[in-house]
């Protein structure tokens, strides 16, 4: 199991908002679909809102439901956007892009895994002896297939495809996938990370469940390039964000979120790497296209 770095509670952001989620700035709140964190960004009874990754299968509902109590009942998001396109964040994509009949943004590298033309390398039991990682075989890799309503996110500035997303930045970071990215506002320096890193040890079923607060690389099990994901994890954390909203565990802010945040980069590979692992010396990179696989 991974190295841990725990975060307190003070670090914690645990400000409950409308239907059920948490608040982590007045425009952007969250909510755990079982295992993954959706994100929601506009402000309360705005239109224009916008949904940052798609939960887990059986969570339209739960979606549907925190989306009308912030925004209003029947008020559809300006679009989906996607950090990545593992199976826990894309897991109702295609029924709410179907009944919102609204587009969907993601890096063009997940391209493959979101028109249904690849499925993701398989997931990696071996890294971990955490319940979480046991099951990985189980998770699907299979893509979805939005490729109708699929768009490609730009590098940097947002404002200019997505208006919703004005002052919101792209920024890659691969490893976790090949695609990954992440949002970040320089304005108040809240950074959206997806699984580039995370607050919880997402290879334990317990941490997971209970939320333990503690600073980590991207899940192991679901990790193709390490070296990639360290590079990544160092880029976040020379930003010093204010706050941090992950793709699993509790939103994290301030000074104590920071050092944690500069400790993982620091010291990446004896923190976060695992000590086995297939693909430890065979990442899986666009560049050689062994990202790819048929289904």
């Amino acid at each position: 199991m991974s190295t841990q770095i725990p975060l307190s509670d003070d670090d914690k952001l645990v400000e409950e908002a409308e239907g059920g989620a948490l608040l982590a700035a007045p425009d952007v709140v969250y909510h755990r679909m079982l295992i993954a964190n959706v994100v929601f960004i506009g402000r309360p009874g705005a239109p224009g809102w916008i949904l940052v990754d798609a939960g887990v299968m059986g969570t339209a509902g739960t979606i549907r439901k925190v989306a009308a109590a912030r925004f209003g009942a029947d008020v559809p998001p300006a679009a989906i956007v996607l950090t990545h396109g593992h199976f826990d964040h894309v897991g109702v994509l295609a029924e709410l892009a179907r009944d919102w009949d609204v587009p969907v943004w993601a890096h063009r590298l997940e391209k493959p895994y979101l028109d249904g033309s690849a499925a993701y390398p398989p997931p990696d039991p071996s890294v971990d002896t955490g319940l979480m990682a046991r099951l990985s075989p189980l998770y699907p890799t299979a893509p979805v297939n939005v490729g109708e309503r699929l768009h490609l996110l730009p590098e940097g500035s947002l404002g200019e495809v997505i208006p919703a997303l004005a002052g919101w930045e792209c920024i890659p970071t691969p490893g976790h996938s090949v695609g990954h990215v992440s949002f970040w506002r320089p304005a108040d320096r809240l950074l959206v990370a997806g699984d580039a890193v995370v607050t919880t040890a997402s290879e334990s079923a317990y941490a997971t469940a209970v939320q333990s607060a503690e600073m980590h690389g991207p899940p192991q099990y679901l990790t193709h390039d390490w070296i990639a994901a360290a590079a990544s994890v160092r880029r976040l954390a020379a930003l010093e964000p204010e706050i941090v909203v992950s793709g699993h565990g509790r939103a994290m802010k301030g000074p104590g979120m920071r050092a944690a945040l500069h400790r993982l980069a620091d010291g990446f590979e004896e923190i976060a790497v695992p000590r086995q692992g297939r693909y430890l010396h065979d990442p899986q990179s666009a560049e050689d296209g062994s990202a790819y696989r048929r289904p």
